[in-house]
C-alpha cells in the first residue's frame, strides 16, 4: 500500500482488531478458523492486526507467522487493511519479517521496542530510526510497557513521529495524563495517527481525539467496537457509553483476576465457545486444566446465549 503524505488518518484509524492466532493441535495455521476471523472482522468493518500480544507473536516460529499472515491477506482480499507485528530484539529479524510481510500482501507494520535489554531514549531513536529506515511499509510504534517493560516517552514520540515511515502509535499504557498529552501534539496532524491499546479508554480516547481503537475483544464482538468507534466520533456520547459498559463487561468474562499469559488461553476459550477457532495455545502458554476448562466453556456458551447482541 503507498499511502500519500498527508493521508495517514484516513488509513490507519478506526477499528483494528489484535487477532488471536488459530493454531491446529499440531501448532500450525488453522487457515479455515483465520478466514471465519476475517470474514467477520470484513463484515463488521474492523481490520485484523496479526502477530500482536494477543496473537502470542513472541512464540511463534518465522514459518508459523508467514503462514499467517499470508492466510490474513488472502481472506481480507483488499477489503480491509492488514496490519502485521514485526515486534522482536533482533533489529535484522524485524527489517526482515518486515520485507516479507510486504511482499505477502500486508499494508500496515508495527513494532514494539526490542525488550529484554533496558533501552534509554537515545538507544530507543537510533533503533526506530533504522527500523523505519528498512522498512518498505509504513510503520506503527508499540508502546506497550507490560510486556517491554520499556515506555516510549511523549517527547520521543513527537521526535519520530517526522520520520517520512513512522505512521502512527499504537498506545498500551494505562496511564490516563499521555491521553490528553499525545492528543495535544498530535490531533490536528494529519501525517500521524494515535491508536489507543486501552480499551477500557476507548471513549475517552476517541472523543479527546484519537483516530483509533485496538481491542483484544473486537476479537468476539468486532461490531460492537465499530459502533462503539462511530457513536464516539459522530458525538453521541450516551451511545458511546452504553457500548463502552457493554465491551468492557465482556471483556471482563476472560481477563478478571488473571495474567496476560492466563487470559488469552481463556480469550481463545472464548472464541472456540462462539465455534470460531479451537482453544490450542503456544508455550509457554497453556490451555486451563480440563475440568476448569470444560467448566468456564460452560459458563461462557451461557453467556453468550444471553447477550443476544454479541
Amino acid at each position: 500500500m503507498h499511502i500519500e503524505p498527508g493521508n495517514i488518518k484516513n488509513v490507519v484509524s478506526g477499528v483494528v482488531v489484535p487477532m488471536i492466532s488459530p493454531f491446529n493441535n499440531d501448532y500450525t495455521i488453522d487457515t479455515s478458523a483465520v478466514e471465519r476471523l476475517v470474514d467477520r472482522f470484513v463484515v463488521s468493518q474492523v481490520a485484523p492486526f496479526v502477530l500482536g500480544t494477543t496473537g502470542e507473536a513472541p512464540s511463534m516460529t518465522t514459518a508459523q507467522k508467514k503462514q499467517l499472515v499470508k492466510a490474513t491477506v488472502d481472506a481480507a482480499n483488499g477489503k480491509c487493511t492488514v496490519y502485521a507485528g514485526i515486534s522482536g530484539n533482533s533489529l535484522q529479524t524485524s527489517i526482515d519479517e518486515g520485507k516479507m510481510f510486504a511482499d505477502l500482501g500486508a499494508d500496515v507494520l508495527v513494532a514494539t521496542p526490542p525488550g529484554y535489554y533496558p533501552s534509554n531514549n537515545v538507544q530507543l531513536e537510533k533503533y526506530f530510526v533504522q527500523l523505519a529506515d528498512e522498512l518498505p511499509l509504513p510503520l506503527v510504534m508499540y508502546n506497550m510497557p507490560a510486556t517491554t517493560q520499556c515506555s516510549i516517552n511523549v517527547d520521543l514520540i513527537e521526535t519520530l513521529s517526522h520520520h517520512s515511515n513512522i505512521a502512527g502509535l499504537k498506545d498500551s499504557e494505562r496511564d490516563e495524563s499521555r491521553i490528553g498529552e499525545l492528543v495535544s501534539l498530535f490531533k490536528k496532524r494529519n501525517d500521524f495517527s494515535l491508536l489507543i491499546g486501552w480499551a477500557a479508554q476507548s471513549v475517552k480516547s476517541l472523543i479527546a481525539g484519537y483516530d483509533g481503537i485496538v481491542p483484544s475483544t473486537g476479537n468476539i464482538i468486532p461490531y460492537a467496537y465499530y459502533q462503539l468507534y462511530k457513536a464516539a466520533k459522530n458525538g453521541n456520547a450516551d451511545r458511546a457509553s452504553e457500548l463502552q459498559q457493554f465491551t468492557n463487561e465482556v471483556s471482563s468474562w476472560y481477563q478478571k483476576g488473571l495474567i496476560l499469559s492466563e487470559s488469552i488461553p481463556a480469550l481463545k476459550l472464548l472464541c472456540s465457545a462462539k465455534g470460531l477457532c479451537g482453544p490450542v495455545v503456544l508455550p509457554p502458554m497453556y490451555r486451563p486444566e480440563s475440568q476448569s476448562e470444560e467448566k468456564m466453556l460452560a459458563d461462557f456458551k451461557v453467556r453468550i446465549e444471553k447477550m443476544k447482541q454479541i
